[in-house]
């Protein structure tokens, strides 16, 4: 359990608190490039740790990060014009570069002020469907990190936006919970629960290595240069174990693998109160479909989702299908596990006061989470690196989920996260 100093800590991210300046020395995703589709597209207005940016791609398809409203009389760019290689506000008509440099100033023939002012602009990567920018000191910009999903074919990997009205942590922490796994995602997971009931068996169920009813996991953890990672161990019958290894990187991320593709998430604070959760799909051995992927995690549905939006709220119950609960073909009355996590997140209200709760030995990787972030809020503080800001080739980073013998070792199988990315001594 943590105190209230801790949970404000941990949960407000803002400019000058302690996480949002430990969380300003990484790289973060701001947008997707679906959301920039083609030069001189509409501009989006996007929030980041509780700021607000337009993000715009120009003529020649470059994409710029700048501060919101325009340094002349502060309207915001967001409603600007994106043509002949900048965004020109709409309100004196000033036109700026992706690099902040000022184009235009068609109220003022003095070209002298070009020359003297600039826009605030933000350094700027785009990869793999997803567009990232750095707001920290720009004296501390840390190395751009790459990924194992970098490394797939195109066709191979997808990506998912999903903003969420709740918390980043709560968010993340769903995510790095292994026993809800086999209770709230048991259509998926746990599909033997539907037979004993007599009810309907789930359409799709490839999400897991190999089915279990063991929903009581025991967890094994050990730290990393990138924050931590663990396995959750279950029994599968009295010869065989199931192992998912997880690994948990900061300032946000995680992995989940499945059979033959792999998730990478970004649980991005846009604020206090809202999440961008980006999820990254990739395969080593198959294409990937956006459209089966929104279907099988229950985002099909505008009721549900919209514009990136989780739309889901408390005004219907978040659409629980109680009739499918009753009847036994559906255990949460929700359907996929990206809505039922999304679900239960936003559940808990903008920001969960964890002093309230009351943990037990299953909840070991949230504690470990915990301990891990508030290390590296306090590592910023000293003045010092926070966990994993330093590496730029993470593709080494990748977690598993098979079968092994009764008294097999998993550990041989994450030698690449122990030799890549050692613990701090």
């Amino acid at each position: 359990m943590l105190n209230k100093e801790q949970n404000e800590r941990l949960t407000r991210v803002g400019k000058g608190t302690p996480m949002g300046t430990m969380m300003r020395r990484y790289w973060h995703p701001i947008a997707s490039s679906s959301e920039l589709p083609h030069p001189d597209c509409d501009p989006i207005r996007a929030k980041l740790l509780g700021e607000t940016f337009v993000v715009f791609r120009d003529t020649g398809g470059k994409v710029g990060v700048l501060d919101e409203l325009c340094l002349h009389r502060g309207a915001s760019m967001a409603i600007g014009r994106v043509e002949e290689g900048g965004i020109r506000c709409i309100y004196h008509g000033w036109k700026f570069a992706v690099d902040g440099t000022l184009l235009d100033t068609p109220n003022h023939a003095d070209a002298r002020v070009k020359e003297r002012l600039k826009a605030r602009a933000y350094p700027v990567r785009e990869q793999s469907g997803l567009i990232w920018t750095y707001i920290g000191p720009a004296e501390k910009e840390p190395p751009f990190r790459n990924f194992a999903y970098d490394k797939v074919p195109e066709a191979n990997r997808i990506v998912l936006k999903l903003v969420v009205k709740a918390n980043y942590l709560q968010m993340w922490e769903g995510g790095t919970d292994s026993s809800h796994v086999g209770i709230l995602h048991s259509n998926v997971t746990r599909p033997g629960w539907l037979a004993e009931g007599g009810g309907k068996a789930p359409e799709i169920n490839d999400m897991v290595s190999s089915a279990w009813d063991d929903m009581s996991p025991k967890l094994e953890i050990e730290n990393t240069g990138f924050g931590f990672h663990y396995v959750g161990i279950r029994r599968v019958n009295d010869s065989t174990r199931n192992v998912r290894l997880v690994p948990l990187f900061m300032p946000n991320g995680r992995i989940i693998q499945f059979p033959d593709f792999y998730t990478t998430v970004f649980d991005t604070p846009l604020d206090d109160t809202t999440t961008a959760s980006y999820l990254v799909d990739a395969s080593e051995t198959r294409a990937l479909n956006l459209d089966e992927r929104r279907k099988r995690s229950g985002l099909q549905e505008e009721r549900f989702y919209k514009n990136d939006q989780f739309t889901a709220t408390w005004d219907d119950y978040f659409g629980q299908d109680r009739a499918a609960m009753r009847d036994k073909e559906s255990w949460s009355g929700f359907h996929g596990i990206t809505q039922e996590d999304a679900v239960i997140s936003t559940s808990m209200g903008p920001v969960y006061d964890r002093s309230t709760e009351h943990l037990v030995a299953a909840d070991a990787a949230i504690v470990r989470l915990r301990q891990r972030l508030l290390e590296s809020v306090q590592l910023s503080e000293e003045g010092k690196d926070p966990f994993g800001v330093d590496y730029g080739d993470l593709t080494h980073m990748i977690g598993f989920d098979r079968d092994i013998g009764e008294g097999d070792s998993w550990k041989p199988y994450a030698e690449h996260h122990t030799s890549q990315y050692p613990a701090e001594e």
